[in-house]
């Protein structure tokens, strides 16, 4: 199922993670020790032959020290006025998921709304997400389990969940069919963009990811 549609933009990270790769002197060699995965998986995400997961991205961002951003496009200049037609969304695909941006990769205040299309078994990964500010979520189709904490939380159609971010938290689609979920974060420090990092590193302002497994 393309959950893309027509009008999406594809992202060809594995080129962008060779560039990012080279820009900053790292052979793949290095790349592999400090991100923990193989050289032979970096090659193939490089090579196009395999696609990222969400948890592969948050090994490469913090092993290169880049938000998730950086892997699908320059950072745009911020406004103070926002209007997005739905064809204009920023739209990065990752394993089982879309990530769409809801124009607060542009604006210049500290909130950042944006929306997750994620199919069944889709997750964030391994990962205890950690931010300042506060977040907001809204499933608005499908089921969309939610961790914060110690406490787990299963959205339906409809229902809502707010917390103090630097709660730990993460989330998956336990589903059999797609979710869709929006998602607001606001008030965070002035340096963070914790938006992006749902589904990339920690290594930025006081943003922290906690790696829970191994991945190869």
């Amino acid at each position: 199922m393309d959950i893309l549609g027509n009008d999406a933009i594809s992202v060809d990270v594995g080129s962008r993670l060779r560039g990012l790769r080279q820009e900053r002197g790292m052979s793949m060699r290095a790349l592999a020790r400090a991100s923990g995965l193989s050289a032979n998986a970096l090659s193939m995400i490089e090579r196009g032959r395999s696609s990222p997961s969400v948890s592969t991205l948050y090994k490469l961002s913090e092993a290169m020290e880049i938000p998730i951003t950086a892997f699908f496009r320059d950072l745009p200049p911020k406004n103070e006025i926002v209007f997005r037609k739905a064809e204009e969304r920023t739209r990065v695909p990752f394993l089982r998921g879309v990530w769409e941006g809801l124009g607060g990769e542009f604006f210049v205040g500290r909130m950042e709304p944006f929306m997750l299309t994620l199919e069944s078994g889709a997750s964030s990964g391994p990962f205890g997400i950690v931010h300042s500010g506060h977040e907001f979520v809204l499933c608005i189709r499908g089921q969309l389990e939610y961790i914060v904490g110690n406490k787990r939380f299963i959205l339906d159609t409809g229902d809502s969940l707010l917390f103090v971010a630097n709660l730990r938290h993460r989330w998956r689609n336990p589903g059999k069919t797609v979710t869709n979920a929006i998602f607001v974060v606001a008030e965070f420090e002035q340096d963070e963009r914790p938006g992006e990092f749902h589904i990339s590193s920690g290594k930025k302002g006081n943003i922290e990811v906690v790696d829970e497994e191994n991945e190869n």
